[in-house]
């Protein structure tokens, strides 16, 4: 009798090699212009789950899109150290493949637990709906809320994710946020960076630190029309490649969102929300959201890349766990 591994196995197998066919027809693009795609949103339903606290009664964004797929209990039985949130798409289902079976596997650290977790909209084209749900079942690593996966929604889904912690995962110690063409070095961001061992952090937020201004070019994939944001300068804020925060701050920023206008930046608008809080994010050189080169000696010490292909992932992996007794 096969086991249910093999099984497990083989439903992936036909599963994608569904998708394969399905993402080869050709098909009307599911891209989406604007400033900034706003979804019909349905009355919000109760949950007993969500228990914030001294929240004004009148929100200007009450985030009230209930979840279509959910993993609430997966903090329940241990709160991890680290949870990671990935920001992906329907169609990067390679992508979300090698990061489980790369740096993004919760059993690589023995003494220490991570929670990896994949965050969606939905998608306007049903099958691909489908194909998730069926990903779901198999992997049980992802979340989805009910508004349009779109670029210009970004922002909602990283408000997606920090409302999760807050409500699912609040005892968690540490977050990273990033996405799914980013390679991170595990083993810097937890011991040398987090240091399980040291006492945890309160209200701490770190990342690749930029300090700039709108664009006003309505060409640019930035631009920023001036009546959403008048301002001249942003505040600091994380490139949304990579980014880690104490899980308190998960919370604050979401409690904070409720009450401000939103920004289709995604990592503007966290830095829009820091700056009310009065938390200050502090540089740290090693996540970088441009590609580089792989050398082993140089990876060893980042902690984010960005533009890294699924196949990419997997050779700079197995490169670096099967070299960690050479010296740089």
């Amino acid at each position: 009798m096969p086991s249910k591994v093999s099984c497990l196995y083989l439903l992936t197998v036909v599963c994608w090699a569904s998708a394969l066919w399905y993402l080869s027809v050709s098909r009307p693009s599911t891209s989406y212009v604007g400033q900034l795609t706003i979804p019909i949103r349905r009355a919000p339903k109760a949950n007993k789950n969500v228990t914030f606290s001294n929240i004004r009664t009148r929100s200007l964004n009450p985030h009230d899109f209930g979840y279509l797929i959910n993993e609430a209990a997966k903090c329940e039985a241990e709160p991890p150290f680290l949870v990671i949130l990935i920001s992906t798409t329907h169609k990067e289902f390679d992508a979300r493949q090698a990061i489980r079976e790369t740096w993004g596997d919760e059993s690589t650290f023995p003494d220490v637990r991570v929670v990896t977790l994949f965050l969606l909209g939905r998608s306007t084209d049903a099958v691909l709906n489908q194909m998730v749900e069926q990903e779901s079942q198999i992997f049980h690593d992802i979340v989805v809320e009910d508004f349009v996966d779109s670029y210009h929604n970004l922002t909602l889904k990283t408000l997606m994710g920090m409302r999760w912690v807050a409500t699912f995962c609040s005892k968690a110690q540490y977050v990273l946020k990033t996405d799914s063409d980013i390679f991170v070095n595990m083993e810097n961001l937890i011991y040398n960076l987090l240091k399980p061992t040291t006492k945890p952090r309160r209200r701490y937020f770190t990342g690749y630190v930029i300090n700039g201004g709108p664009i006003r070019d309505i060409r640019s994939k930035w631009y920023m029309p001036r009546d959403l944001y008048p301002d001249s300068k942003y505040p600091p804020f994380c490139s949304g490649t990579g980014y880690v925060f104490s899980a308190d701050v998960a919370e604050l920023i979401y409690k904070t969102s409720l009450h401000t206008r939103l920004l289709h930046l995604e990592d503007v608008y966290v830095g829009v929300c820091l700056r009310k809080l009065g938390i200050h994010p502090f540089q740290n050189s090693g996540f970088n959201h441009w590609k580089m080169a792989y050398s082993l000696c140089r990876y060893r010490r980042v902690i984010t890349v960005h533009q890294i292909s699924p196949e990419e992932m997997h050779r700079i992996w197995n490169d670096m766990t099967s070299k960690k007794h050479l010296k740089c």
